[in-house]
């Protein structure tokens, strides 16, 4: 027997799959997991070895406005270890602190409280610069880009000296990968903006993984052309949040590079698609609602085969997670009604509906959930209560039969598994 650990919100669930039925274990191939004094000395080489980039203390200059550019409270950066040497190299430049400005990206998303302003940035960060979210900012226009996505940006970005962008690099289900100019758009966009570009993931070319001939970021990345995006700094992490490589310098160039290094690590091959998939988001903040946790429902859906089960594993403790999201899926009537939703009237929040509709269209969906029944079923997934996970998974191996093939995918948020060509 093979006993599953699945992280569940801050707390963690377990199943035992008899070891006759699990096909595989899709895990990332990580390194040696690096010390404290390992990952500030590889986001300091990163800074002085950028990619297509002089090193920052070349670039910043005294005087300079610097806006740094963080991720918001839904996303697994570690910003409370890569700022403080950012802000390190930008002081050995001559810059002082009040010149200093973190903006959290916060696209749509709520709010932070002050208190997550610290916890996301470090005690010491926090007592020493600015730090405010884009949202209550003014955005101004900069342009149009080439397939007429209006750029509204974050008037704190515009009056930027120098802006660097940091975050972390992992697969995202419509643009591709997260990290690089994504800080801008949707970070620093207004909702315009946003759901002008995200009204491309109808277009064919995009998906978890792509970037060549992908709508949704190529129009990112043409941000460049409008806001000079002069350094970025993204990560690849474990799931301990360890940063396990570091890039930094030109937007475009240094992100690449973080994606192949991604793919070296997350993408795995898979023999073939099983009957039986158990994915978990990877815990908080993966699964702080359902709205994110999409994102390894989404994973998992290329490891299933047609007609197979999805076990969604996520605390989800905030519910829904945005309103126009869970408008969308309390009027539903059905999966398909989404999708020709979407179709007819783009709107954000929407799109991870249709994102959750597309997955239930092949396979069956069970939500293992901290939430009542009734938003579960709503979502047109299965309701299981945490506590009764494996009770259900005895059941689907009985509906599948003794040759019920399972496979498990514990960071389901970030893995992309591929079936071997």
């Amino acid at each position: 027997m093979y006993e599953a650990k699945l992280k569940f919100g801050k707390t963690e669930l377990s199943v035992n799959i008899p070891k006759r039925n699990l096909q595989d274990v899709v895990l990332g191939v990580f390194p040696p997991a690096p010390t404290p004094e390992e990952e500030r000395a590889e986001i300091e080489r990163s800074l002085r070895e950028p990619i297509g980039a002089p090193p920052l203390r070349q670039v910043a200059k005294p005087g300079q406005k610097v806006v740094i550019m963080a991720s918001d409270i839904t996303r697994p950066v570690p910003s409370y270890k890569i700022l403080p040497v950012i802000v390190d190299e930008l002081n050995a430049a001559g810059v002082k602190d009040e010149d200093i400005t973190v903006l959290f990206g916060m696209g749509i998303h709520r709010a932070h409280t002050p208190q997550e302003h610290e916890k996301l940035v470090g005690s010491e960060i926090y007592r020493r610069v600015v730090c405010k979210d884009s949202t209550g900012d003014e955005y101004i226009r900069v342009g149009v880009s080439s397939r007429g996505t209006p750029y509204n940006i974050s008037k704190t970005v515009l009056d930027a000296d120098l802006l660097i962008c940091t975050g972390n690099v992992e697969y995202h289900w419509f643009a591709g990968y997260s990290g690089g100019a994504k800080a801008i758009l949707p970070g620093a966009a207004n909702k315009e903006t946003i759901r002008a570009n995200h009204s491309m993931i109808s277009l064919p070319g995009g998906g978890t993984g792509v970037i060549e001939g992908n709508p949704v970021r190529e129009d990112i990345d043409e941000i460049g052309k409008f806001v000079k995006i002069d350094y970025i700094v993204n990560v690849v992490i474990d799931s301990g949040k360890r940063v396990l490589r570091c890039f930094a310098g030109d937007y475009i160039k240094a992100h690449r590079e973080g994606c192949r290094y991604l793919d070296s690590v997350y993408s795995r091959p898979i023999d073939k698609q099983a009957d039986i998939v158990i994915v978990s988001c990877s815990g908080y903040p993966k699964d702080i609602n359902i709205y994110q946790a999409q994102k390894a429902l989404d994973n998992g859906n290329f490891a299933v085969r047609d007609g197979g089960t999805i076990v969604m594993v996520g605390a989800c403790s905030e519910g829904y997670g945005e309103d126009t999201f869970e408008e969308w899926i309390n009027s539903a009537t059905s999966p398909q009604s989404i999708l020709d939703r979407l179709q007819k009237d783009f709107r954000l929040g929407g799109h991870k509906a249709a994102g959750i509709a597309k997955v239930l269209l092949r396979a069956k969906v069970v939500g293992v959930m901290d939430l009542e029944r009734e938003k579960v079923e709503k979502l047109y997934m299965q309701y299981c209560h945490p506590d009764d996970i494996q009770t259900m998974f005895d059941s689907l191996l009985q509906e599948y039969g003794d040759n019920a093939s399972v496979l498990v995918i514990p960071q389901a948020g970030s893995i992309l598994p591929k079936v071997k060509e």
